[in-house]
This record gives structure tokens, sequence and C-alpha cells, in this order.
């Protein structure tokens, strides 16, 4: 099934379906769909960056606009920049490799997961804003849900746990990896 390039909700959830479907990991089917989205966005006349500079364009040859003062309604805010700048820190490297020798990733036997220097990397390679893990919350609530849901075992061939296990631990999830369906 061709992937559409549609900005739709209903268009975008059709694209992780069908790359679901082909046998990819949900991951990586929403970075393609993501992917796809940011690339139909391009080809419409491009993002902030794309749309100050013909705006600027425009003002040079007698359009008579004016650019917006910072604060004021409607122009771009601090966080339209952050956001406008994280295609293009993925697209200069990609996620950056992160390791346990370096001290940027806990071993499993540890709790497996991120350190605040693997968080603080991994943020400022992607534009990011990874967080440690929550004891109790929303963010806590959300992660063991999802978490617990991940298919695989709890433990390895050896009997230790894996990472899933692991981390799942490390977020305080009391039901270790069971899921309640309630439906």
């Amino acid at each position: 099934m061709p992937l559409t390039k549609s900005k739709s909700p209903a268009a975008f959830k059709k694209n992780i379906a069908a790359e679901v479907k082909a046998g990819k990991p949900v991951k990586q089917a929403v970075a393609i769909a993501y992917s796809m989205k940011r690339a139909a966005k391009k080809k419409e006349g491009g993002g902030l960056w794309d749309n100050i500079h013909a705006k600027q364009e425009r003002i040079k040859h007698g359009s008579k606009e004016h650019m917006r003062k910072p604060g004021s309604k409607g122009a771009p805010t601090a966080a339209d920049f952050k956001a406008s700048a994280k295609p293009a820190k993925l697209a200069k490297g990609g996620d950056p490799r992160l390791s346990v020798s370096r001290g940027e990733k806990l071993p499993t036997s540890q709790g497996a997961g991120l350190t605040q220097k693997g968080r603080d990397k991994f943020n400022h390679a992607t534009g990011s804003n990874l967080k440690a893990p929550q004891a109790k919350g929303p963010r806590h609530d959300s992660f063991c849900a999802r978490m617990s849901g991940m298919p695989g075992p709890m433990k390895d061939k050896k009997g230790e746990p894996t990472r899933k296990a692991a981390s799942l631990k490390r977020w305080h999830c009391a039901t270790g990896g069971d899921v309640k369906k309630n439906y």
C-alpha cells in the first residue's frame, strides 16, 4: 500500500498502519510517517525559516508588509523556533550513539535506561526533551502502560532480566510487565 502525503490525521494513521502491516516495528513506522509529513509540508512551501525568508524577500521588493515584533500576536514564539530546529538537527546526524562504557546508559543489572549524561547528549543532538524516570504521576503511568504492553520476555535465555524488565523496575511499575486489559 503506497504511503499518502496528506497532512490529515486519518492519512497519518493510515501510513503508520501500512508500515506496521509491512513488518516494520511501530516506532520505525511512526518515524517514517512523520518524515512523510515533514516532506509534504516542505513541498508545500517549507517551514518557519522558509516563510521568514520569503517574507523578507517580499518586503525587499516592496510588498509593504512588515515583520512582526517578538511577542506580538502572530509572531513566532521561542517554542516555534526550537521546533523548527529539530528536523535540522536530526538531518545533521540522526540519533546519537549512546554507550554503557561512556556512562550514557545504565547496564541491565543497574536498571537499564539512560543516565543524565546520556539524556543530555541525546537532547542536544536531536532537540528532544528527555527527562529522568518519574516515580509517580502522568508520565509514570503512561510509560508503565506503554512499556508493559511491549512484546518480548521479561527474562532472557540465561534467566537474567531483559532491558524491558529492568526499565519497568527502574520506573517502579508495580505490575512488573503484567497488563490488565479492561474490555
